[in-house]
């Protein structure tokens, strides 16, 4: 099933689902005669969107917000902190074409640093799924829960079978001695595939699909740092606020010293360009990823 239709099963089977929209209608454009006033489009009102949302989860509804993702966390970040976040309200954020989705848009479209924000809200939990299947299998979850959540839409297609999702788990897609890569998202795709490099290198590689960053799978990090050689963290992100400073945070915390490499963007926001020319500029290919892990490790052997 595809989001739009396991959204509107939700719906349909709970009259509490309430599906609203910034005029950004392309993952639920089918939905409005399936929902007769349930069906909620502000138009291109972000802040109104999310007050309205508030007023209705008072009501005992559950408003699945829409908008884009960059415009959702930063235009509207006021409302959802203070209407939503402040009361605990159970009202969704669903952000379209987060990170380097975006591709083609400049930076005022780019939402590279909306983990960072929606995470730093109390009680505000965040899910990043790899994949439009990925999405679904944590969907229900994550629209049931009763917490506010910020969702980072995807809808490219898998390249694996994922394991059933479980609620502030982490996916181990592979296991290994030698590195753990941790990724969220898009990237996993480009993860995967240097996993493969990295195997057939002759590395015994773990692979984590975090799948939530808030509350975000603590065991399975220090796991990671006590098991394996090097933890790399990649994510289409500031490198403040996101994985990468979520695993810092962790290993502090736990006073455990561990090697990180970061594959995040550091004080700049991407060029512009069709998504694979994205990657390639940026460093984030699977074969660019593959070298520079290689080269950390040969420095740390030498």
């Amino acid at each position: 099933m595809t989001y739009e239709e396991t959204l509107k099963e939700m719906a349909l089977a709970d009259e509490r689902y309430v599906v609203m929209t910034a005029e950004n209608r392309a993952a639920i454009r089918n939905l409005p005669d399936h929902l007769p006033g349930r069906f909620i489009d502000t138009g291109i009102t972000e802040q109104a969107m999310v007050g309205i949302a508030a007023g209705l989860a008072l009501r005992g509804r559950i408003p699945i917000t829409h908008a884009l993702a960059t415009f959702l966390t930063m235009r509207a970040f006021e409302f959802i902190r203070t209407d939503v976040g402040i009361a605990g309200l159970p009202v969704k954020f669903v952000g379209g074409v987060p990170g380097f989705l975006s591709d083609g848009n400049g930076p005022t479209h780019q939402a590279i640093e909306d983990v960072s924000i929606m995470r730093g809200i109390p009680n505000m939990h965040v899910f990043c799924p790899a994949d439009a299947d990925d999405m679904v299998l944590g969907m229900r979850d994550v629209f049931a829960a009763p917490n506010p959540v910020y969702f980072r839409h995807i809808s490219h297609p898998a390249v694996i079978e994922h394991q059933p999702f479980t609620y502030g788990r982490a996916e181990q897609v592979l296991d290994g001695e030698d590195i753990t890569l941790m990724v969220y998202g898009l990237l996993f795709r480009e993860a995967y595939a240097a996993a493969q490099l990295l195997e057939t290198a002759g590395y015994s590689v773990r692979l984590l699909n975090m799948r939530m960053l808030k509350p975000v799978d603590e065991a399975a990090i220090l796991r990671a740092a006590r098991e394996t050689k090097l933890i790399v963290t990649i994510e289409d992100h500031f490198l403040t606020g996101g994985l990468y400073s979520i695993v810092s945070e962790i290993l502090v915390r736990a006073q455990i010293l561990a090697p990180v490499l970061p594959f995040a963007l550091a004080e700049r926001w991407f060029k512009p360009a069709l998504l694979d020319e994205v990657l390639a500029h940026e460093g984030f290919t699977a074969e660019q990823i593959t070298a520079k892990i290689t080269e950390r490790l040969a420095r740390a052997e030498s």
